[in-house]
């Protein structure tokens, strides 16, 4: 059968309608395949930016969760500081303490080793708190709290008990003498003189000790133990301490005796430098013309006749010009209501006694002419050793106070009684007491020490001052002798003061010597003078 053309045709272009349908179907299956393609690289994209945003995020909120924790820790740790310390002296509480006595008890069981504990009750500080302020009175406890903190060990602890009263916890202790270091660096430091305002503090302490396990084995018994060692101490005496239990070797007798012009916690500064220069004036004044009038009187032995009168006219100068403070002194006594009422009973019973002073050197100057002759007439009776020295203490108390010196006295416990002139005497100790802090530096050291033997009583004088070279300790007491390097450190007076210790005490049938280990190595004065036994009132007995 044959086909028309057109029937050929149509079937052609139908052939090439399908053929050209096959290859648009190619090409869309195609498009889909690389739509689908580019859906899946769409999708993994859009969730690599999803995870990188998410990372993101987390990176943030792990910096910001960083940020809090440091946050919270450095607040734990302010809070755990605050319920730790005491807020006004930034030692450890009685929290804290309480943990470390544990530590502490438990290490000793281990080490077979004691623990000491130390009460420390500030001696007048309500006196300092009235007067000062409160304000300055927490500066106090501050500079208390600094004090003890400075005197113990790294592995000891210092906290603060309430008000004044402070305890000292001390670790790895073997024996009581350990101890007795401790407190005796302690008392030391608070003894310090300090400046604050217009005011010199120099404080003072009662303490208290108990020992692990001797005197308890927790922290309460031993806290109260001490505590009651503390009264103890504050009834013997001022700056002293006490073990608990019975009296032991280690519990000072002498510290009991300090002297009354150093007890006083606070003293106003202005008024003892005045008053330290006023009291050097007159005593240099008399001083010297008290040795000028003895060296004249040695020098005319050889014609009596020609020496008497020459004395006698001397003397009613010396006497005319030791009149003269006398008048301004009783003016001062009288208008001396003008100060602080509660300075004015102590500050005008130094002035008038020291008028009586002066009345009594122009009496007896006729008699220190003979001195150097073994002539010189002297007022002798019982005299009470101790209360000599606290004389002479409290009158060069201004002079070590003003240069801010760390003064330290050792007494027997028993009353020492001589056979002698007290004015004399105190005056021998007073010239020896402020020649040493006049040689010595601002915050240096003088020791006065009383050792008693069976018939003697040495009194030493040792400073930490510009010392004495070998070639002048030999020349020390000549009159008008001074060394070159003490004029330059201090050239106030004529050298004379050791001169009429010297003469003074042998008046009184003893020694003076002195010692030096040389320049800037400080030096020490022994005065040695002899016991009346029979006029003791009290059986004496050497020092410790």
């Amino acid at each position: 059968m044959n086909r028309s053309p057109d029937a050929t045709d149509a079937a052609g272009n139908l052939l090439k309608l399908q053929q050209q349908t096959d290859a648009e179907r190619a090409v869309l299956l195609a498009l889909k395949q690389d739509v689908a393609a580019a859906e899946k690289r769409l999708v993994s994209r859009a969730s690599s930016a999803h995870l990188l945003e998410a990372n993101e995020q987390l990176v943030f909120s792990m910096l910001r969760a960083h940020e809090a924790a440091d946050v919270a820790a450095e607040i734990l740790k302010t809070v755990s500081h605050a319920a730790e310390t005491d807020r006004l002296t930034e030692l450890p509480n009685r929290m804290l303490l309480l943990d470390r006595f544990r530590v502490a008890i438990a290490s000793a069981v281990r080490h077979r080793e004691r623990v000491a504990l130390l009460f420390v009750d500030l001696n007048k500080f309500k006196q300092i708190n009235d007067a000062l302020g409160h304000l300055l009175g927490d500066e106090v406890l501050k500079h208390a709290a600094a004090c003890l903190a400075s005197a113990v060990r790294a592995t000891d602890t210092v906290s603060r008990y309430g008000g004044d009263e402070f305890l000292v916890l001390l670790t790895e202790i073997r024996n009581e003498t350990q101890v007795v270091s401790v407190v005796e660096k302690i008392i030391a430091a608070l003894g310090l003189p300090t400046r604050i305002g217009d005011h010199v503090l120099r404080l003072t302490a009662s303490i208290g000790i108990s020992m692990y396990p001797d005197d308890g084995e927790d922290a309460y018994t031993l806290t109260d133990r001490a505590d009651a060692a503390m009264y103890r101490a504050k009834r013997q005496g001022l700056g002293g301490y006490a073990f608990h239990g019975p009296v032991t070797a280690a519990d000072p007798s002498h510290d009991s005796a300090s002297p009354r012009a150093l007890l006083q916690p606070i003293s106003h500064f202005k008024l003892a430098a005045e008053e330290h220069e006023r009291r050097h004036l007159q005593r240099r004044g008399a001083d010297e013309e008290l040795i000028l009038t003895a060296l004249e009187a040695q020098k005319l032995q050889a014609t009596a006749e020609q020496a008497q009168q020459h004395q006698a006219e001397l003397l009613a100068v010396i006497a005319h010009e030791l009149r003269n403070p006398m008048a301004p002194l009783l003016t001062v006594a009288s208008l001396i209501g003008r100060v602080k009422p509660a300075e004015l009973p102590r500050l005008q019973d130094i002035i008038e006694r020291q008028v009586g002073h002066l009345a009594s050197l122009v009496e007896d100057l006729l008699d220190v002419a003979r001195v150097r002759t073994g002539k010189l007439r002297l007022v002798r009776g019982a005299v009470d050793l101790i209360a000599v020295i606290e004389l002479a203490v409290e009158t060069s108390s201004p002079a070590i106070e003003a240069r801010h010196q760390r003064f330290r006295m050792q007494l027997p416990a028993a009353p020492v009684t001589l056979h002698g002139d007290p004015v004399r005497l105190t005056q021998v100790l007073t010239n020896l007491l402020d020649n040493a802090s006049k040689y010595t530096p601002e915050l240096g050291e003088i020791d006065l020490t009383v050792t008693v033997a069976t018939d003697t009583v040495a009194i030493a004088v040792t400073d930490t001052g510009i010392g004495i070279s070998a070639d002048a300790l030999t020349h020390v007491f000549e009159p008008f002798v001074q060394e070159s390097h003490a004029i330059g450190f201090n050239g106030e007076g004529l050298g004379i003061g050791l001169t009429l210790v010297r003469e003074l005490v042998e008046a009184h049938g003893g020694t003076v010597v002195a010692r030096s280990g040389g320049n800037s190595l400080g030096s020490t004065f022994v005065v040695t003078l002899p016991i009346t036994l029979q006029l003791a009132a009290a059986p004496v007995q050497p020092a410790p």
